[in-house]
């Protein structure tokens, strides 16, 4: 479904990062991990069309991104839960999803899809007069990744979803990022919540220095002894 070829990123005449490849495969769960400033967002924004490769190649179902709009590489199916969830303190519940729809091929199945939402996410339809400004940070994420489902995307890509959240509402979460995956909804999930992400994903690459360093499952990755001594403490 997704895949990131060789790629070169830079900031200017800072490169940040060096030869990046990975993939993902169609209703998969894929992780990136590692530290802070290793390059998992500036992947991501790559991914998304707000950076540009300086080298290498992005192809998404077949056909290069590289270059594309970011608001046609979202019409094609891909959706981003950016960090710190990105709603709309003053809109209500109900304005944040409806807007997620945006998308043309989305706009037809708006309904149909609001109460898919409301069925993963229950506590989005009790809320949804009330501003999101209002909404705590567990039930502001629900709203985020609701709203990106809105768009009917074929992969998720959701950036640090445990960030700032509580232990029981961070495994609620990836609950649901499981679930969203069985849909049929490939994920790709970057996460500094090591143990969780790991242990949802089918596949996990590890990134440090800008550069991919490992890449195994995410079950072998879980066990792996320089992995539990470097970012589980183990």
């Amino acid at each position: 479904m997704l895949q990131i070829k060789n790629i070169d990123v830079s900031y200017g005449d800072l490169q940040v990062l060096w030869d990046v490849s990975f993939e993902v495969g169609e209703k998969s769960i894929v992780a990136i991990i590692g530290p802070n400033g290793a390059g998992k967002t500036t992947t991501l924004k790559t991914v998304l069309g707000l950076l540009r490769p300086t080298r290498g190649d992005i192809v998404f179902l077949g056909q290069s991104i590289s270059r594309t709009p970011t608001h046609q590489i979202v019409d094609m199916g891909l959706s981003l839960v950016p960090e710190w969830r990105g709603t709309f303190s003053t809109l209500t519940v109900l304005e944040n999803l409806e807007l997620g729809a945006f998308p043309r091929a989305a706009r037809p199945q708006k309904k149909a899809t609001l109460e898919r939402v409301y069925q993963v996410f229950p506590l989005l339809a009790d809320r949804k007069g009330q501003k999101a400004g209002t909404l705590s940070g567990g039930e502001r994420q629900m709203l985020a990744i609701g709203r990106a489902l809105m768009s009917q995307p074929k992969l998720l890509i959701l950036d640090e979803p445990s960030l700032g959240l509580a232990p029981i509402i961070v495994e609620n979460i990836f609950e649901t990022i499981n679930q969203i995956s069985q849909e049929g909804v490939s994920i790709l999930v970057v996460e500094q919540n090591i143990h969780q992400a790991l242990e949802i994903a089918g596949q996990a690459y590890i990134i440090e220095n800008g550069r991919i360093v490992q890449h195994d499952s995410g079950e072998h990755l879980l066990n792996d002894e320089r992995v539990r001594e470097a970012y589980l403490g183990i």
